[in-house]
């Protein structure tokens, strides 16, 4: 049984039975098979051919996804206890968007990594589509995003509020632009359009990048205002250029010192949203 669900969850993910059998190092005909047996198993339809390749699950096979995901978390947890003796650290994954973690998560880090020791830590940054998808498949056990996403059966939370400004060489016609997904790009295009702009435009997909050509006197661009840096000058917007920060959370959370960090996380957001 538990090779029809490795097999299930390769094909839910990719869509495509050819890919699946491709990562499992199997063949295609086996994975039909098994996703056919499968199917009789449970008695319901698992996929929907849309093309000769792409595959669209149905609401039976979310669910039956969704069931996995914590199962596998189950028996991953139960390994842990097993092999408790051996002291094993609990690992924590966090997932966060760019300038949540360039200019927030060290300061949240810096609470949880002293209040959690033994703790194993592992950090990375997508954009805000990929962080969700991390938390969504189980990669991540938190996350944090700044566009407000429909998160499906993912816990999504207000965590910070963070004000966007114009900042840089205010003079200059040269606009530098994060890609089209990126969540400051929302409000770049928001601000073009409504003071009627046609930009010449540098499209830099990094803040930090961003931060750095501002710095030597290149353009002027929509950041977020902490990340200005002394000296340079930048040009308020008002409230409409405020935005929130999302916490995303696991759907599914055994491990008590996990439950803790969700915790302090928490408080850290009350703390952070009184100042």
């Amino acid at each position: 049984m538990f090779k029809l669900f490795l097999t299930f969850k390769e094909a839910y993910e990719t869509r495509n039975f050819t890919k699946a059998a491709e990562n499992l190092f199997i063949s295609q005909p086996a994975v039909s098979s098994q996703m056919k047996q499968l199917e009789e198993e449970l008695n319901c339809k698992l996929f929907i051919r849309k093309t000769k390749q792409e595959m669209s699950p149905t609401k039976e096979a979310t669910i039956l996804y969704t069931r996995l995901l914590n199962l596998e978390d189950d028996w991953l947890e139960t390994k842990r206890l097993i092999k408790q003796v051996g002291n094993n650290p609990v690992k924590c994954v966090i997932s966060a968007s760019n300038t949540f973690s360039i200019y927030y998560l060290p300061d949240l880090m810096s609470r949880l990594v002293k209040r959690f020791p033994e703790v194993y830590f592992e950090l990375d940054m997508h954009n805000s589509e990929e962080v969700l998808e991390n938390v969504l498949q189980h990669r991540a056990h938190f996350g944090f995003i700044e566009k407000p996403l429909e998160t499906g059966p993912v816990c999504r939370k207000e965590f910070l509020t963070d004000e966007l400004v114009i900042a840089g060489n205010l003079e200059s016609d040269l606009w530098l632009c994060r890609e089209d997904i990126s969540g400051v790009y929302h409000y770049t295009k928001r601000y073009f359009l409504q003071e009627n702009i046609q930009p010449k435009r540098l499209c830099v997909k990094n803040n930090e990048m961003i931060v750095r050509l501002l710095e030597k006197g290149i353009g002027k661009s929509i950041i977020s205002r902490v990340s200005v840096s002394k000296h340079m000058p930048y040009q308020e917007l008002g409230v409409n250029y405020k935005r929130l920060f999302y916490f995303l959370k696991k759907d599914y959370l055994t491990h008590p010192i996990l439950l803790e960090i969700e915790a302090v996380i928490e408080q850290y957001a009350k703390e952070k949203g009184g100042e």
